[in-house]
């Protein structure tokens, strides 16, 4: 039977030339800015819009800066991208050599399992390199598949339409609340639709609130109308900071 640490510290040694190469080759430490698409799995790189690199990607896992546990791609129900179920595979290694790191979804970790996680993944799903997202609760790790010429690519140009650039979160899906939520306010939280973080949009649908008081001019109005929607002057903002709004402004009943 092959010793995990052994195994795992051979891979971590075998892929350190692979990435030196292909951070040298695509200069990937130059770009100060990222954005991933959970529903495309792309993972966009930049300094401006003249200035920027796409790759595709697939999700390997997540290491919580607050609980210290390690999150298989596999297991985390929040993630929309369709080649997490590429995954799969490692956890299938895993069984078949014994390996308990790689079988179970998650567990007591630090950040330097994510570098041996991984480099084991390139090695089972043939990535072109592997790149780290530093959030501010969890760290996202990514195996590279394949970069992106952005010429004419239907992907990125539907991405491009689809986003907007906030300067706090970067590029997120676009929402749209009225101009009396804001932060670290208590003023209710009506949705269209029920809505969580990380969810499939339908095509034509958007994250969308208004407060307790435009609830009450829109009932008055029998719906949105040109009275209720100047009321409410509909503003836009990014996804990530529509669910922290919701967060502040939702009411225990």
């Amino acid at each position: 039977m092959i010793d995990y640490k052994e195994f795992a510290k051979a891979e971590l040694n075998r892929v350190i030339p692979i990435q030196n190469r292909f951070k040298e080759e695509f200069d990937i430490d130059s770009y100060t800015n990222w954005f991933y698409d959970d529903e495309s799995g792309i993972l966009r790189l930049y300094n401006n819009d003249d200035d920027e690199i796409f790759f595709k990607y697939i999700p390997i896992g997540t290491f919580s800066l607050s609980q210290k546990t390690w999150m298989w791609s596999w297991l985390n129900n929040s993630l929309v991208v369709k080649s997490k179920i590429e995954t799969l595979k490692i956890k299938q290694f895993g069984e078949e050599n014994q390996f308990e790191k790689l079988t179970t979804g998650t567990f007591p970790s630090d950040e330097f399992d994510g570098w041996e996680f991984l480099a084991i993944s390139q090695k089972v799903l043939n990535g072109i390199g592997v790149y780290k997202i530093n959030g501010d609760k969890l760290n996202y790790y990514l195996l590279l598949t394949e970069i992106l010429n952005p010429d004419g690519n239907q992907e990125i140009i539907k991405l491009k339409q689809k986003i907007v650039d906030c300067g706090y979160h970067g590029f997120k899906r676009p929402a749209f609340i009225c101009q009396h939520l804001e932060l670290n306010s208590s003023n209710g939280f009506e949705e269209a639709f029920e809505t969580f973080p990380g969810m499939d949009l339908d095509e034509d649908d958007d994250f969308s609130a208004w407060c307790d008081e435009c609830e009450k001019k829109r009932t008055e109005c029998d719906g949105w109308n040109d009275e209720s929607e100047e009321f409410a002057k509909i503003k836009l903002i990014c996804e990530d900071f529509y669910f922290e709004i919701k967060e502040s402004n939702q009411k225990i009943t």
